[in-house]
């Protein structure tokens, strides 16, 4: 046992330093080739950026509807989108207020919030089904053909000043292309490797301590696996790349709904509890609602707002923790 508890505080290390190192480059490349197309960070976080920081999500949604369990498959995928906007936008926007655009606003936010509803009928017979997943894979489809559709139309608004990030190297432009594909690639695949890492570590820790199932996946796996785009988040701000930061957790709640529970339903049905219907979906719902007046009053989310969604996810966590 002992030698079980060093080995897992080991990969848990390894899983945070795999998720630092893999955010930065996946921001950097990202960032790169936004500039190189002439199309903003925002359109980048919300489809690049939080496709490849919702891998673990993927990962243990996949294997846990492989495994027939179905309980842990949900509660990570709607515990991940309420540490999403309470965890990683409030604290993301208390080191640093977070700039929102236009179009985060208006279009995706409200995406988010239609997609979380439209997730009620499709569950409401108890089960997610193959059919339920090619409806949520096509919705997920449609959104991102949609987000990059639109950006030619507001190419000159959305374009930003991307630092640092997006610098030249003096390389050909086959060669730098080739180089942040890979950043990409490579910070996407750490990610990947970290999340999985900590959740596996984390569930082991949490069975030591004689955690319960629901307990562990509502909050050690969807925090665990909601730590790469708390990462990117963080590092994105911190390069003040705010778009970047705010469509990553917008654009990884959508993936979320559509891509894992889609492609989790695709690899076999799962049944889903009465407690997720009524106690975590409305609970995601509120916080999602209460997302988008937050980010339309004065197009930031202010260090206040950050501190309030914090509150609004433990105090949400701790009830359905209790049910």
């Amino acid at each position: 046992m002992g030698i079980d508890l060093f080995l897992n505080v080991l990969l848990l290390l390894g899983g945070f330093g795999a998720l630092y190192f893999g955010a930065e480059w996946l921001v950097r490349g990202a960032a790169r080739i936004a500039a190189a197309m002439g199309t903003s960070p925002v359109v980048i976080g919300l489809t690049l950026v939080s496709l490849g920081t919702s891998a673990p999500e993927l990962v243990v949604g996949v294997t846990a509807s492989l495994t027939g369990e179905s309980g842990l498959l949900v509660g990570n995928v709607l515990g991940s989108n309420l540490a999403n906007i309470g965890l990683i936008l409030g604290a993301t926007a208390l080191i640093r207020p977070l700039g929102v655009a236009d179009r985060v606003i208006s279009r995706d936010v409200p995406i988010m919030i239609v997609v979380t509803i439209l997730v009620f009928p499709l569950v409401l017979d108890g089960e997610v089904g193959r059919a339920d997943g090619l409806i949520l894979i096509a919705l997920l489809v449609v959104y991102v053909a949609f987000t990059f559709w639109t950006a030619d139309e507001e190419i000159d608004d959305l374009r930003e000043e991307v630092g640092s990030l997006a610098e030249e190297e003096g390389e050909g432009e086959g060669r730098r292309t080739a180089h942040n594909l890979l950043l990409v690639a490579v910070g996407a695949a750490g990610l990947a490797f970290g999340g999985r890492a900590i959740v596996n570590s984390a569930i082991f820790l949490a069975g030591a301590l004689g955690a319960s199932t629901a307990v562990v996946g509502l909050t050690v796996v969807a925090i665990g696996t909601s730590l790469p785009e708390l990462v990117t988040s963080l590092v994105a701000a911190i390069r003040r790349e705010t778009d970047i930061a705010v469509g990553n957790v917008v654009g990884s709640n959508i993936f979320n709904l559509a891509g894992v529970l889609g492609a989790s339903a695709l690899v076999g049905s799962f049944p889903v509890g009465e407690s997720l219907m009524a106690a975590q979906m409305p609970a995601v719902l509120i916080l999602s609602f209460l997302t988008w007046p937050i980010v339309a009053s004065a197009r930031t989310v202010r260090r206040w707002e950050g501190l309030l969604l914090l509150i609004g996810y433990f105090v949400l966590v701790t009830w359905l923790a209790r049910i």
